[in-house]
């Protein structure tokens, strides 16, 4: 697994991101979270490609925000953002017992439980927690159209949404119009944060509740 050059603000939790690593490249693969051939690449593909969109620099997570996974898999963004900023609190909000399972371990073995909560459920269905987060994220979970409707939710009035996408992100956003406009979402667009760190960039649609629904 290679040892990547990070940037300043994400070398003081070099320790904590390799020790994840570690546990992905392990019992995430013996679980089925990983595929064997993505363990070399974990860093690049993986870690830092979630990493940067928490950059304090780049402003897309605001301090000591209250953050929601939606479809959290392996733990990717949240768990990485946890990791790279101990400011957060995160909750990884993960359907599938297996891989809540091993969110649950991880947790425990990184020492990040008094800050970051498992919840097994599907993010549309979490209505206890509607309302409640300053950021929402997902990361391959489902198309933006499908998927501003299992988020948007979670959010307080005035949250934001960081969607990580790959290439298809624009084409994506424009099938996504009218559930946009029906949830009356502000500031809608597609980024591209992290270079040089990773290549290519890293691409995030990001969009904010608005005050009402």
């Amino acid at each position: 697994m290679e040892q990547p050059e990070l940037p300043s603000w994400l070398e003081p939790q070099r320790s904590d991101l390799q020790a994840y690593a570690d546990l992905l490249a392990t019992v995430g693969v013996d679980h089925g979270l990983i595929g064997p051939r993505e363990v070399p690449r974990l860093w690049s593909r993986h870690l830092l490609n979630s990493a940067v969109v928490a950059d304090p620099e780049a402003g897309l997570v605001s301090a000591d925000a209250a953050v929601a996974d939606v479809g959290s898999g392996a733990g990717l963004p949240g768990l990485v953002w946890a990791l790279a900023r101990p400011d957060l609190r995160v909750t990884l909000i993960e359907p599938l017992l297996r891989r809540a399972n091993f969110l649950q371990e991880a947790i425990v073995t990184l020492g990040v439980s008094d800050r970051v909560l498992v919840l097994r459920d599907r993010g549309e269905e979490a209505k206890a927690l509607w309302g409640s987060f300053d950021v929402v994220t997902a990361r391959a979970v489902a198309p933006l159209a499908k998927l501003l409707g299992w988020t948007i939710p979670l959010l307080k009035p005035g949250g934001r949404l960081l969607a990580l996408k790959g290439q298809q992100a624009v084409e994506e956003l424009q099938e996504a119009r009218e559930v946009i406009a029906g949830l009356k979402l502000r500031e809608v667009a597609v980024i591209q944060v992290g270079s040089p760190w990773v290549d290519p960039a890293t691409t995030v649609v990001s969009a904010y509740r608005g005050a009402a629904q």
